[in-house]
């Protein structure tokens, strides 16, 4: 099944998920955003009283794809896919929430699922999650995955790794060589993004686990929560990490005070960003930069669920990052791609990100690493989108976030 998209036609969708609309006045959004353009986010704010600190912070302006583009539905019947991984033959890998590894050929035929994974905590957030390559699969066959592990008392995320068998039937050698601590018996925000740095490194996104009991963990060095890790290949503490042997804090930790890191991805430059699941009105997009504080729960843009302040916290504090970017409304972010390939010139260097709530592709002009445009795309579709991939031909994969999940692939209009 296809369907033929300009960029045009994907503009002039909106959203009715959270029961609002694009009928702001241009004043309003001027507000947030005082670029001289036409801001592409024109809804009321969920924080309507949370101001900026820099005027390219949010609301970017509205920019639209020239080429036209067509969507494939490769596969439908997925349940709850969570990340695509395509391989070099053309296939891809795809993960399902409730435990199940399967490739997917590239004319959309659906294998069985691998063989080996271990058990996971299906409940909720948790199942199975990300899946990666190793960058010597092509000699290796080795595959990383995360995924929440039961565990006595609870479960978090863990770390496995194993060899695609010849067959490509099962997977053989399993190893979890990464287990995040503490162990905590709930059913949120674990994180677990995968991205093999230019190092060499696997870096490792993980959640804070939402509990407000547990939330401050952001915070903690003697904790994983709320965390972004840098580790080898074989789980350990990867060389040179900033708190290798700082006492009391565990040396796996990169960067600290994020929420809920679902996206992330490496750019031409080889820096390395992640789009951050906040509070209501609070999403952002970080560059990562070795031993930072991200702020979460001391400082954020966003608010609690309720609409209530998110206690002793600010929107900008001497010793915290700034995020380079957020959304408000939130978009709630899975999945992120830089776009390197041939298919579509125009989109070199932008970032796409999938949107949940807002259930789009929404694509990302970054210069100097500051956001000048922001497009959305596949508004039309009404689809979850979790995550989203750039195959060796060019085109964009994307699997999207239901009991029955689609594999789309996006190419130019022939």
């Amino acid at each position: 099944m296809v369907f033929a998209l300009t960029g045009a036609s994907c503009q002039s969708q909106t959203t009715s998920h959270d029961q609002t609309t694009q009928t702001q006045s241009q004043a309003g959004s001027n507000e947030q955003n005082p670029q001289k353009c036409n801001p592409l986010e024109t809804r009321k704010p969920n924080s309507p009283n949370q101001k900026p600190a820099f005027a390219e912070q949010t609301r970017a302006c509205a920019i639209k794809t020239n080429a036209a583009f067509e969507v494939q539905v490769l596969t439908k019947g997925l349940e709850k896919p969570w990340a695509v991984e395509p391989l070099p033959d053309g296939n891809l890998l795809v993960t399902e929430k409730p435990g199940r590894m399967r490739i997917i050929s590239a004319s959309g035929a659906m294998g069985q699922p691998l063989t080996g994974l271990p058990q996971v905590d299906y409940k909720d957030q948790g199942g199975l999650l990300d899946v990666a390559l190793s960058p010597d699969f092509s000699t290796s066959r080795t595959i990383f995955w995360s995924y929440s592990e039961p565990r006595k008392g609870g479960n978090a995320t863990s770390v496995a790794r194993g060899v695609l068998s010849a067959d490509q039937t099962r997977l053989e050698q399993v190893k979890v060589i990464f287990r995040a601590m503490p162990t905590y018996d709930g059913h949120m925000h674990f994180g677990s993004r995968l991205a093999f740095g230019p190092d060499g490194m696997l870096y490792v996104t993980l959640g804070e686990r939402s509990d407000k009991e547990i939330r401050p963990q952001a915070q903690h060095m003697n904790s994983h929560m709320g965390k972004i890790l840098r580790i080898t290949p074989d789980g350990k503490p990867a060389p040179e990490n900033p708190f290798l042997n700082q006492s009391g804090s565990m040396p796996e930790i990169w960067t600290l005070g994020h929420r809920n890191v679902q996206s992330s991805a490496f750019d031409e430059k080889g820096q390395f960003w992640v789009v951050e699941m906040g509070p209501q009105g609070g999403d952002e997009l970080n560059l990562i930069q070795k031993g930072k504080n991200y702020g979460w729960p001391l400082v954020t843009f966003g608010e609690e669920y309720s609409g209530a302040p998110v206690p002793n916290s600010v929107t900008d504090k001497a010793g915290f990052e700034r995020p380079v970017y957020y959304w408000d409304p939130v978009i709630a972010p899975s999945g992120a791609q830089f776009y390197s390939g041939k298919a579509f010139p125009e989109w070199q260097g932008n970032l796409f990100v999938g949107a949940l709530r807002d259930q789009r592709l929404v694509r990302l002009k970054i210069e100097n690493n500051k956001v000048t445009g922001e497009e959305h795309l596949l508004t039309d579709r009404n689809r979850r989108i979790r995550d989203v991939r750039e195959g060796p031909d060019g085109a964009l994969y994307l699997v999207t976030d239901e009991s029955k999940g689609e594999l789309l692939k996006i190419t130019p209009k022939k």
